[in-house]
């Protein structure tokens, strides 16, 4: 199957609605899911991080007892020259970046890596890193970040940096190729306790039932429309809106519109859960 050039991705839009916007908006927050729209993603819910210069972010999720626990997602914009040689506070934290617009320098370790719209870099628990917008236009990405949970026998896994267009679309079974997923870590490799992977569902295909499990999400529309079931809603969103589920949230998928329906799907994956109640 021919598949779309690499899209311009989504992103949070900033500024402000005029006056003659609708105040009630299509924002949700359940028990079991929320939906938060690009359209309310202003400027006057940015936030600002230490040791982080030139920056300002959209914190999309965080852990939130009863509701998602395992999790923090961000959208980050740095202004030109904008950057931290110290981002991460929690020594087990691991990362995923991946970048919508502009170019950013990545250091991890000795290794330095340009990165540009469509570059996807993992960083380990207690990484050594930074990361510096060294363009002349504002740098936009997304940053998954998830504390790693060591398990018996089991170093973390390596640091890598790729780019989605060298990652393989693979077919979902039985599905005649319209629904397809970029898996960037090998879902064999069990030290990965966090996969963020990019699904992507041709026009009018489908997620054919309603996904009902363990793992919870973070899914951000980085193209095309779709009607999505979340519990026992059908929503309808488009580019630059997230989703933010709890475990064993019902979902399911319809793609609309004739672009390619594609976003960014954080799970956790590969561990026991814990017996104790917090």
């Amino acid at each position: 199957m021919k598949h779309d050039p690499i899209p311009n991705y989504a992103f949070p839009p900033g500024g402000l609605p005029g006056q003659d916007g609708d105040p009630e908006g299509s924002a949700v927050f359940t028990e079991a899911y929320a939906v938060i729209p690009a359209q309310v993603m202003r400027d006057i819910v940015t936030s600002f991080l230490p040791e982080w210069t030139g920056t300002r972010l959209w914190i999309l999720a965080r852990p939130m007892s009863g509701f998602a626990e395992t999790f923090a997602q961000y959208a980050v914009e740095l202004a030109p020259g904008g950057g931290s040689n110290d981002p991460e506070p929690d020594h087990d934290a691991q990362a995923v970046l991946f970048v919508a617009h502009g170019t950013a320098r990545l250091t991890l370790g000795r290794d330095s890596y340009e990165l540009r719209p469509g570059s996807y870099a993992y960083i380990p628990p207690s990484a050594v890193w930074t990361l510096w917008n060294t363009g002349d236009v504002p740098c936009g990405f997304h940053w998954v970040r998830k504390r790693w949970r060591p398990a018996a026998g089991m170093t973390p896994p390596e640091a890598f940096v790729t780019h989605e267009a060298e990652v393989p679309r693979v077919a979902m079974p039985d599905c005649d190729g319209v629904w397809s997923t970029q898996r960037f870590a090998d879902p064999l490799d069990l030290r990965h306790d966090m996969h963020v992977n990019i699904v992507s569902i041709e026009s009018a295909g489908r997620i054919p039932f309603a996904e009902t499990h363990v793992m919870e999400h973070g899914l951000y529309v980085l193209s095309g429309t779709a009607r999505y079931l979340l519990n026992k809603d059908w929503v309808e969103v488009g580019p630059g809106d997230f989703m933010w589920l709890r475990a064993f949230c019902p979902q399911a998928c319809i793609a609309t519109g004739t672009e390619t329906f594609r976003y960014l799907l954080y799970k956790d994956v590969n561990r026991h859960p814990g017996l104790a109640l917090p």
